[in-house]
């Protein structure tokens, strides 16, 4: 593709005056490793490392242009392009050289603080069982054309969602979309027709500072919505009513959840599992296979969609028999000797309180709660997580996430020092290997008690622990294997 095709739909060719417009772009990369002849290379600044750094080393390998925010490296007669946003102008090329693949294609794109995983998965498997062939790009798993890899990050470059936009021959692509990867411009020329709100909860305030910043950057989204796309919003959030009101302003086809009367998906009683629901005017009941209030909510989101598409409460309902959960997401691990051991990916407040009391549903004699903090992100959510796991379950042992480069003995002492501050006493401990946490609580636990292990999901360690085990999962399928 020649240059002048590439960037013909920007609002201005300003920064390319001097430049070959008639040149050939053989492909675009921000890997100066990945750089062949003919390739277009875009320096990005990332949190690790600086793509201005290897500048040098894609024009070496035949970059027949370069991007960047830095002032002109010397990097001899290879051309270079100043842009005050590289990730922004990064996905404006890939867009094009892509095919504007977003455009043929039914996009979905999910975000909020808590529940995007569940709903995501939720919708894949109710439009399947509709005939709909899907993609899924989110925090477990990369699903393209039916074949699976292991997932980045939650929103992934901009170069690799268009490269999967593009590669996807499915009908639809659902996205999890997270707030860094909007304010990121990671998700820049991709647009959706159907945009959903979970919530919002107190999380990533280390990046973003202050709520009302966090909640600009998840509304992001909606700006990406194509001419007839649709928001989908959980109103019984506090944030999620600010954000309808504003969409609806704007004109923007709004559907919405939740229990208020005005609600287009209103919800209107939870019985066991069974989700009494009022879909304009029509009273039917959604025999839901998932525990937990929360799980209410990511239903009721999946569900508005497929109704808005034409498809029926029954339609949902004959889906779900065989809908199988989704790993780490309150998935039973084991059953060993009358104990259940629970997986979940809580990691905020709220998400706490929603999972153990999805427990207490299950009627559990006691509630064993194992969890840990990132180390360096946000310390503000911390004093409440532990005060919420202390006060609904009966034994907390606080154990290593991911240190992230902090020492373990200084996560140790923050940890004695929120106990304090949570002015916590008795039934709490604090055990650093997470492979030995666990197996205390096996030690404790009794028939009909709960083991809850939140915040990795399905993630692997990135620490050694004492068992060498790799995830908790492993860990507690070696403990049964110890039983036997």
């Amino acid at each position: 593709m020649k240059l002048k095709q590439l960037i013909e739909s920007f609002s201005s060719l300003s920064e390319f005056s001097g430049v070959d417009l008639e040149m050939e772009v053989t492909g675009i990369t921000d890997d100066s490793r990945n750089v062949k002849p003919g390739m277009l290379f875009v320096a990005i600044k990332g949190y690790q490392f600086d793509g201005h750094d290897y500048i040098r080393d894609a024009a070496k390998n035949g970059a027949s242009l370069i991007i960047g925010e830095a002032v002109q490296p010397n990097i001899g007669d290879t051309p270079y392009v100043l842009t005050k946003n590289s990730r922004k102008m990064l996905g404006q090329l890939c867009k094009t050289f892509y095919g504007n693949a977003s455009d043929n294609k039914i996009v979905i794109g999910v975000t909020g603080t808590n529940g995007k995983t569940t709903t995501c998965y939720l919708l894949k498997h109710l439009l399947e069982k509709a005939g709909y062939s899907t993609s899924l790009i989110g925090t477990i798993e990369y699903v393209i054309n039916g074949q699976t890899s292991k997932s980045l990050n939650t929103t992934p470059s901009a170069l690799l969602i268009h490269q999967m936009m593009a590669q996807s021959t499915d009908q639809v692509v659902i996205v999890e979309v997270s707030s860094h990867g909007l304010t990121q411009y990671r998700l820049e020329g991709i647009t959706f027709d159907y945009a959903l709100f979970t919530n919002l909860q107190h999380d990533h305030l280390d990046y973003h500072h202050t709520m009302e910043e966090y909640f600009e950057a998840k509304a992001l989204l909606f700006d990406k919505l194509k001419p007839d796309g649709k928001a989908v919003i959980n109103i019984d959030d506090t944030w999620g009513q600010h954000l309808a009101q504003r969409l609806l302003a704007k004109n923007v086809e709004t559907i919405t959840i939740g229990h208020d009367e005005k609600a287009t998906f209103k919800l209107l009683s939870k019985k066991g599992k069974d989700i009494q629901v009022d879909t304009e005017g029509s009273v039917e009941t959604i025999y839901s296979t998932l525990i937990g209030m929360h799980n209410v909510y990511n239903l009721a989101m999946a569900s508005g969609v497929i109704v808005d598409m034409g498809y029926t409460i029954d339609h949902i309902n004959d889906s779900l028999k065989d809908f199988a959960g989704i790993p780490g997401r309150f998935e039973t691990l084991a059953i060993i000797d009358g104990v259940h051991y629970i997986s979940d990916y809580a990691h905020t407040d709220l998400a706490l309180q929603y999972c153990i009391d999805s427990i207490r549903e299950c009627k559990a004699n006691k509630i064993i709660h194992i969890f840990g903090f990132r180390g360096n992100r946000d310390s503000t959510k911390r004093v409440p997580m532990l005060q919420t796991s202390h006060r609904l379950s009966d034994y907390t042992i606080l154990t290593t996430d991911d240190l992230n480069g902090t020492y373990e003995e200084e996560m140790k002492q923050t940890y004695e020092t929120l106990v304090e501050e949570a002015q916590l006493e008795d039934h709490i401990d604090i055990i650093m290997d997470r492979t030995i946490a666990i197996q205390e609580a096996q030690k404790i636990a009794q028939p009909g008690d709960y083991v809850i292990l939140t915040g990795k999901g399905p993630e692997s360690y990135k620490e050694e622990f004492q068992m060498g085990t790799h995830s908790d999962k492993e860990t507690v399928l070696q403990l049964k294997l110890m039983q036997y």
